[in-house]
């Protein structure tokens, strides 16, 4: 069937428009923090105690909210709408181009970090939490920023090698799991940085204020180990079911082709993380180290395997 160019620029639309709302939802969470920090240096400067107490015909008012805060609440409501326009873009391209999106890098970086945005909402929805969304969308906008630029594939059909029902199977578990191992990387670098700044400390440094919004630092080690155990077995999975769909299209479950290799390399990265997480002597900045390097093994293989290295697995979609 035709592609149908004119969904195909919707769909790019909605794209575009959720990094535009998601700019918009940092900004706000940026005056957060500017107004927290500023308010807690105020806070340290001698104040009048009980100015005005006891005047006949006084009425106190009730504490009003704090700026930061409702600059919080309207980043997290807004960011609603980036999701949403997010999923309209995804769902859009698959209707524009009648098979499921995940035919390219810009596709598959469309519904990795979709999926990130959609699990930080129903993990990070508590109040304590939302400290983290700032540092959750700078790699968010950073991948999307280049899968609308450098990794930009325009609608159209996949290769023939990519006509399977696999593929919506195979590249959507995938995608699904790195999605869940980007935010379980954020918390555990947002982990080490809380133990640099440990709760009570009076630091006036920005870096210490930031620090200090964050949840502390047993908390997003929790949510670093309890997002691997969500991501482990889903990209496990995804890389069995490749393995499947290589032994139907190319007569073998396993050829050590690069983006195969990398991938089993993460996997192990990820492996040993839990397990040190569950060793004494290891469970704090070592295992959380690890996690990170388990990242990075990630990014290693979406970037420059996909685009430098070649293989069975190239197709990008890149010109």
């Amino acid at each position: 069937m035709p592609i149908d160019e004119n969904i195909a620029g919707y769909s790019d639309l909605a794209f575009k428009s959720a990094i535009v709302v998601y700019v918009l939802v940092f900004v706000l969470l940026l005056v957060q923090y500017a107004t927290a920090y500023t308010r807690r240096a105020e806070e340290r400067e001698p104040a009048l105690v009980g100015a005005g107490a006891g005047v006949p015909g006084r009425v106190e008012r009730p504490a009003a909210r704090p700026l930061g805060e409702r600059f919080g609440n309207m980043a997290f409501a807004v960011l609603f709408v980036g999701l949403a326009s997010h999923i309209v873009s995804i769902v859009l391209r698959g209707f524009a181009t009648h098979r499921f999106p995940l035919g390219n890098m810009y596709e598959f970086v469309t519904m990795a970090t979709g999926t990130a945005v959609l699990l930080g909402v129903i993990l990070l929805r508590d109040q304590r939490y939302r400290g983290m969304w700032s540092f959750l969308l700078v790699p968010v906008l950073i991948l999307m920023f280049l899968a609308g630029t450098v990794l930009y594939a325009g609608a159209a059909p996949v290769v023939p090698a990519l006509k399977s029902y696999w593929l919506p199977i195979h590249v959507t578990v995938v995608s699904i799991g790195s999605g869940v191992f980007l935010v379980s990387g954020v918390a555990s670098l947002l982990f080490l940085l809380r133990l640099r700044q440990p709760a009570g400390s009076e630091s006036d440094t920005v870096l210490g204020a930031i620090a200090r919004r964050l949840p502390d630092a047993r908390a997003l080690d929790r949510l670093a180990y309890r997002t691997t155990i969500i991501g482990f077995p889903i990209f496990g999975t995804g890389i069995i079911l490749g393995a499947i769909w290589a032994e139907s299209a190319w007569g073998r479950f396993w050829g050590w082709d690069p983006k195969e290799t990398v991938s089993f390399i993460a996997w192990v990265i990820y492996a040993a993380y839990l397990h040190a997480r569950a060793t004494s002597g290891w469970r704090e900045t070592k295992a959380a180290w690890i996690n990170i390097a388990g990242f990075v093994a990630m990014l290693f293989n979406l970037f420059i395997i996909n685009i430098v290295v070649s293989g069975l697995h190239s197709y990008a979609g890149l010109n």
